[in-house]
C-alpha cells in the first residue's frame, strides 16, 4: 500500500510538472489538433486534379472521344498538344501524364491490326504515377470496348462483379490518414514526453530531491509511466472525438473505449522505451538526437505507412519484436473494422509482452543510473 501511495503522489506531481511546462503542452496539444488536420486535409493519397496532355495525331472521331473521358475530379480538362512540345512539357513539371494517339489509331483498330497507345507518365511523383496510370489504362479500355460495340446489340455477360469498398466506401485518403496520425501520434509523444520527464529532474536538480526520499526506482519510474500515459490516452481519445469526428467529420466506426485500453498496454511499453533512452542521454539535445531514429523506425515500419507484406521477409520478421507494429494492427481493427477484444487480445497479449521486456530493461538502466547518483 505505500508503495501504491508513493506512485500515485508521484504521478500527480509528474502531471502538475508536465501542466507547468508551456513547451510541452503546446506540442501535445498541436499535435493531436492541428497536426492531425494538416496531415489529414494536406496529404492526399487517391488521384485527384491530374494534369493530362493528349498528343491527338489521328483527328479521329476516337481520339476526340478519348480526349473527352478524363474528368474531374480525377484529372483536370486535357489538353491538347504537338508532338514536338511533349518532352518539354514534361520536362517542366508541366504535366503528369501525356497521352500519345497515334496517327490511323482509329483505322487500324476498326481493320483489327492491335494499334497501340503511348502514355508518358511522370514517375517523380510516384502515387500519382502509379494510381494515375491504373486509372488512364481502365478510362481508355472503356472507352474503346464502347467505341467498338456501339453500333452492336449489348450483349449480356453470364457473370459480373460487383465492387464493394468496406470501412472506406469513397476510398478517401483523408479517412485513412487522420486516424493514423493519431496513432502515429501516440507512439512520438509517449517516447518524448517520458523521456522528456526524466531528463527535466536531472536537468533543474530534482533527482536529488528524489534520492533522499523514501522512495524506490521502481516507484519513481512506474509514476513517471502512469502519468504521461495518462496525458497521452486523454490527449489521443480527445483528439478522435473533437478533431477526427467533430472538426473533420469523419466516422469511427469502432469503440474508442477499446482503443483506450489498448493504448493504455502500448503506453506501457512506449514510455519504458522513452526512460531507457532518456538513461543514456543526459541532456534534452542528446535525447532529441536519439530519440527521432527510433520514433521514425517505429512509425514508419510499424505496417501503418507501408504494409507489412511489402516489406523484406528478414525486416518482416524483425519488426514482430516491435509494439507499435502490435499496436498499430490492433488499433486499425479496432477503429476501423469495430473489432472486439475477442478479435485483438492477441496483439494486445504481444504488447504487453513486449512491454514488460521493455520495462525490465529501462528499470535496470535506470536503477544503474540513480545509484551512481548517488
Amino acid at each position: 500500500m505505500r508503495a501504491l501511495s508513493n506512485i500515485l503522489r508521484l504521478g500527480v506531481k509528474e502531471i502538475y510538472s508536465l501542466a507547468r511546462d508551456p513547451v510541452l503542452m503546446v506540442l501535445i496539444v498541436y499535435t493531436f489538433t492541428m497536426g492531425v488536420v494538416a496531415v489529414a486535409r494536406g496529404v492526399q493519397t487517391e488521384l485527384r486534379n491530374a494534369a493530362i496532355a493528349i498528343v491527338d495525331e489521328d483527328r479521329s472521331a476516337l481520339s476526340a472521344r478519348l480526349g473527352g473521358a478524363f474528368l474531374a475530379p480525377y484529372f483536370k480538362p486535357a489538353a491538347l498538344i504537338g508532338l514536338e512540345e511533349m518532352d518539354a512539357a514534361m520536362d517542366r513539371g508541366q504535366y503528369s501524364f501525356v497521352l500519345d494517339i497515334p496517327p490511323g489509331f482509329q483505322r487500324d483498330l476498326l481493320a483489327g491490326r492491335h494499334p497501340v497507345l503511348q502514355l508518358n507518365v511522370d514517375a517523380t511523383a510516384m502515387t500519382t504515377a502509379g494510381t494515375g496510370t491504373t486509372y488512364i489504362r481502365r478510362i481508355v479500355q472503356t472507352e474503346i470496348a464502347d467505341f467498338l460495340t456501339r453500333a452492336e446489340p449489348e450483349t449480356a455477360l453470364p457473370a459480373s462483379i460487383v465492387t464493394r469498398a468496406r470501412f472506406n466506401p469513397n476510398l478517401r485518403s483523408t479517412w485513412f490518414l487522420s486516424v493514423m496520425q493519431v496513432i502515429g501520434n501516440v507512439t512520438i509523444l509517449s517516447v518524448v514526453l517520458s523521456g522528456a520527464a526524466v531528463i527535466r529532474e536531472r536537468e533543474r536538480g530534482t533527482i536529488e530531491h528524489l534520492l533522499v526520499m523514501p522512495v524506490t526506482p521502481f516507484e519513481i519510474m512506474a509514476a513517471k509511466i502512469w502519468a504521461n500515459g495518462l496525458v497521452i490516452v486523454a490527449a489521443a481519445v480527445l483528439s478522435l472525438e473533437l478533431v477526427v469526428q467533430g472538426a473533420l467529420g469523419i466516422p469511427v466506426p469502432g469503440s474508442i473505449g477499446i482503443f483506450a485500453l489498448g493504448a493504455a498496454v502500448y503506453l506501457f511499453s512506449v514510455t519504458s522505451l522513452g526512460i531507457m533512452l532518456s538513461t543514456i542521454a543526459t541532456t534534452m539535445p542528446q535525447f532529441g538526437l536519439l530519440s527521432i531514429p527510433v520514433f521514425v523506425v517505429l512509425y514508419l515500419l510499424s505496417g501503418g505507412v507501408t504494409p507489412l507484406e511489402a516489406m523484406p521477409e528478414p525486416l518482416h520478421t524483425l519488426m514482430q519484436f516491435s509494439p507499435a507494429t502490435h499496436f498499430t494492427a490492433f488499433a486499425q481493427a479496432v477503429l476501423y473494422r469495430s473489432a472486439g477484444l475477442a478479435l485483438v487480445w492477441r496483439e494486445l497479449l504481444a504488447v504487453a509482452g513486449i512491454g514488460a521486456a521493455f520495462f525490465a530493461l529501462a528499470l535496470a538502466r535506470f536503477r544503474a543510473t540513480m545509484s551512481a547518483s548517488r
